[in-house]
């Protein structure tokens, strides 16, 4: 089968078991990948063996970035003690946890090549996480918790794991020498994403086209990792950090109809490659378990069950100390950033591994320097892509009903009436601006007697609403107008297809209709 038609099919696959997993309510990563591996296994089917620089330059870049541009700055100031404690303290603890179990059940396994294995793993998978705080509807500061731990632990442990790798295939390495590739990568990295954000919102500051906007927020990701790579900086870094200064300016940078298109492609984009991606974990890993030597295969289970349980339990305990250890000194941290339990069982158990640590073992090297091929290295790539796909089953599908048994999730009704108190403060101020907005453009006085009115409507009824209604009618009256809403569109189709309507009229109509749709969801 040739690439092409390979990579076609999959994401055609991806696409029709993700759209089953929904409507089954099932999580759609965990099916992918046991798809994956039972197509992998399918006699005669020749294995799609995927590049290490197709994952991290082609795949990981927009997926990266769509998280980085949820984070929220001003959440992230509060949380951002346990969040650089996790991604940096806890990586670190990680890789050297599972370097030590790696080297007590496979002795002939030396301390870098172990080492190596635990930086691989090391990190959690940020496209399940973003996709958790989305369906789940978290709190603001849990959800910057999670999602920012989640993206600045993937930089971390893939410089870690840079480091790690020089070791295994140099030989020998100061501890000089690592630490300044370790700041080179991570500064570096940095550094080159603050500038490809900066650029790119400059940019789209002074540009109002739609079309060019959608293109400018779909390219820039690709930039940073492309520049990243070629200068030998992080690439994770780069997108992350790109990804974080651009989203904090997206409303002063963007046209509103920018954001409109790049807001749809994007959920284009990440959709077929977030499925995508993890049916290539399943295939993947059936190809290293033919390749795996017999002799090989009953270590590499017991080596399997101990990584994946040192995992959750190097987490859980950091999580432990996160919450526990600041009641020893009241006043540090401040009361804001304190962690209950319910938060720190949330936090542990969303630890899932994925996609860059499939990536970070694929980039491991064949052969080291002296000319020997790179030691237990088809073991390592079974058991890290084992670990992923144990973790994404058990964790990714357990996640949602923890959550809820814990009562963490925002009610819907909470956020009904934040967007409720939201739009009739707009109004106010809208209402405020209008007289100042009425002499520069010079609008005669039954035009702005219209507005005000409108606005005045708009003002009575958010108050009306959050005044008189409790969450369940909140909730109620939200499916009421999302049936008024469906009502409208039949009766559009019915017009357009007796051709009542022109395309144009429609068109125009149909886009209002998916607006209020939207508007009425978000």
């Amino acid at each position: 089968m040739h690439t092409i038609e390979a990579v076609l099919g999959l994401v055609v696959v991806a696409i029709g078991v993700a759209a089953v997993a929904d409507r089954l309510r099932t999580p759609a990563p965990s099916v992918l990948v046991l798809v994956g591996l039972g197509v992998g296994f399918i006699p005669g089917f020749t294995s799609l063996h995927v590049s290490p620089e197709l994952v991290t330059l082609g795949v990981l870049p927009p997926l990266l970035f769509s998280a980085a541009q949820q984070i929220s700055l001003i959440d992230l100031r509060r949380v951002w003690r346990p969040v650089a404690a996790l991604a940096v303290g806890l990586v670190a603890v990680t890789a050297l946890a599972v370097a030590a179990v790696t080297h007590a059940v496979a002795p002939a396994i030396s301390g870098a090549v172990a080492f190596t294995f635990g930086a691989v793993l090391a990190s959690t998978d940020p496209v399940a996480v973003s996709a958790l705080s989305r369906d789940l509807r978290l709190p603001e500061r849990v959800g910057t918790l999670v999602q920012a731990e989640s993206l600045f632990n993937d930089a971390t442990s893939l410089v870690l794991f840079e480091v790690a790798v020089t070791v295994a295939v140099r030989g020998h390495v100061t501890a000089a020498e690592a630490a300044l590739r370790f700041v080179t990568l991570g500064v570096g990295g940095a550094a080159l994403g603050a500038a490809v954000g900066w650029l790119t919102g400059a940019v789209l500051r002074h540009t109002h086209e739609p079309t060019v906007q959608a293109a400018l927020t779909v390219v820039s990701p690709y930039v940073a990792a492309v520049v990243a790579q070629a200068i030998d900086v992080s690439p994770v870094t780069a997108v992350v950090v790109a990804g974080i200064m651009l989203g904090r300016r997206r409303v002063r940078t963007r046209h509103f109809g920018g954001r409109l298109v790049s807001g749809s492609v994007y959920d284009v984009v990440v959709f077929v490659l977030e499925n995508a991606i993890f049916a290539v974990i399943g295939l993947e890993l059936a190809s290293f378990i033919r390749a795996l030597p017999h002799n090989d295969r009953m270590a590499t289970g017991v080596l399997l069950a101990v990584v994946t349980v040192t995992l959750l339990t190097a987490r859980a305990a950091a999580l432990a100390a996160t919450v526990w250890l600041p009641r020893l000194w009241p006043r540090r941290p401040a009361p804001a950033e304190r962690l209950g339990w319910q938060v720190g069982a949330i936090v542990t158990w969303a630890g899932a591994r994925g996609v860059i640590p499939l990536a970070a073992a694929l980039s491991i090297p064949t052969h080291t320097d002296s000319g020997a091929p790179f030691p237990h290295r088809a073991l390592i790539l079974v058991v890290s892509a084992g670990v992923v796909v144990v973790t994404l089953f058990v964790q990714r599908a357990t996640l949602a009903p923890l959550v809820r048994r814990l009562g963490v999730a925002t009610p819907e009704g909470d956020l009904t009436a934040e967007m409720l108190r939201a739009r009739h403060a707009m109004a106010l101020a809208a209402l405020d601006r209008l007289d100042a907005l009425t002499v520069s453009v010079e609008a005669s006085e039954p035009e702005v007697g219209r507005i005000r009115a409108e606005l005045q409507q708009q003002a009575d009824v958010t108050r009306d609403r959050l005044d008189r209604s409790s969450d369940g009618d909140l909730q109620a009256s939200s499916r009421l107008r999302a049936g008024v809403l469906a009502a409208q569109a039949d009766e559009l189709a019915r017009l357009r297809v007796g051709g009542e309507l022109s395309a144009e009229g429609f068109r125009h109509l149909q886009r209002q209709l998916d607006l209020e749709n939207a508007r009425l969801r978000d």
